[in-house]
């Protein structure tokens, strides 16, 4: 059997765990060939393959990004894609496609599964953790903690220089990071997609440490968090109008929209830091080498017992088969009891 792995989306660290993972399990435990794709979708519609050996995924676990390499290809929105990716296929002896990333690459999978009938599994991939039917996702840890640790670091000179530090993390509709790094870091405000508030909230907030002496604060926002003022007025900040091939804008800008605002209202200098790519890059935590490596084993395993159309996800302490539709149905928001946790420490 020829097994054969791509990456979609953005890169997360541990992507590289899950290619050796599938690899040698693939390899030493079933006999199977695998075969890596290059640069996601994109790569199985142009045929840029190459060949996964244990040499090939010796001294990877440990590295950041992927040497497969990946992109935001839609085959769905290619004139022909589906059928090209359906020829490829067959012309290039895949008996099995294991698709590891977000929403939108696993959605594709799922198509691809349900309209042609191609043996797909997935692997959940995103920083965001905003997928359904997993409790985590790989990425997330690495980026919580180098939130958590950006965020250590910015309270110490926003103390020296009695600021407000806004610090803008990503989070496109799941404020996941914001709220973990932010509780972890002892934010004194943040603000994420799922809950509402206002910039006059948060100076609030501000000018409540103020009073109780405190001359600095530090703000949290996800990127997808709405600049919303008191008077109702409501936007979403972006970056770019330009959408990817799965219709999504380019966000960024709200942690300087609010910082100007935070400045204007409070009279506190501000200081805005973006975190932006740092949060994707670098070496994975323990947790998610390990996570990582669970999801691989699991999709070999599920290539071996023919579960097409499913997914590997974390269920507690168990690594399980859920259905694709189940994971890309909704996006897994922040529950409103985690972000009552942050508030009570908030100003």
């Amino acid at each position: 059997m020829n097994v054969a792995i791509l990456n979609g989306g953005g890169d997360c660290p541990g992507l590289n765990a899950v290619t050796r993972a599938v690899t040698r399990t693939c390899i030493r435990e079933y006999g199977y060939q695998v075969t890596g794709i290059r640069n996601g979708w994109r790569g199985l519609l142009e045929a840029d393959i190459f060949p996964l050996d244990l040499n090939a995924v010796s001294d990877i676990l440990q590295r950041g990004g992927t040497i497969l390499g990946t992109s935001r290809t839609n085959p769905f929105k290619k004139e022909g894609g589906p059928e090209l990716a359906l020829e490829n296929i067959r012309k290039l002896g895949f008996d099995a496609l294991i698709a590891v990333g977000g929403d939108d690459t696993l959605g594709v999978a799922s198509r691809l599964y349900k309209e042609y009938k191609i043996h797909t599994v997935g692997v959940p991939k995103t920083i965001d953790n905003d997928l359904s039917g997993t409790d985590y996702t790989f990425g997330f840890d690495t980026a919580v903690q180098i939130a958590t640790e950006a965020i250590d670091r910015i309270h110490t000179t926003a103390e020296s220089h009695s600021r407000v530090m806004v610090v803008e993390v990503m989070g496109r509709t799941a404020g996941w990071i914001a709220i973990m790094s932010g509780i972890a870091g002892g934010a004194d405000a943040i603000l994420t997609p799922e809950v509402p508030i206002t910039v006059e909230e948060v100076c609030d907030f501000v000018n409540q440490r103020t009073a109780r002496g405190k001359k600095f604060s530090i703000v949290v926002a996800s990127e997808g968090a709405k600049f919303i003022r008191k008077t109702g007025e409501e936007k979403e900040v972006i970056a770019s109008e330009e959408v990817d091939e799965f219709g999504h804008v380019r966000l960024g800008g709200i942690g300087n929209a609010l910082g100007k605002a935070i400045e204007k209202i409070t009279g506190h200098e501000t200081r805005v830091t973006v975190l932006g790519h740092i949060q994707r890059g670098g070496t994975p935590t323990s947790r998610d080498r390990i996570l990582a490596t669970r999801f691989g084993v699991k999709a070999a395993e599920m290539v071996k017992t023919s579960q097409w159309g499913m997914m590997a996800a974390l269920k507690g302490d168990d690594i399980k088969a859920v259905s694709l539709d189940e994971a890309v149905k909704k996006t897994k928001t922040v529950p409103q009891e985690l972000y009552d946790v942050a508030r009570i420490f908030f100003g």
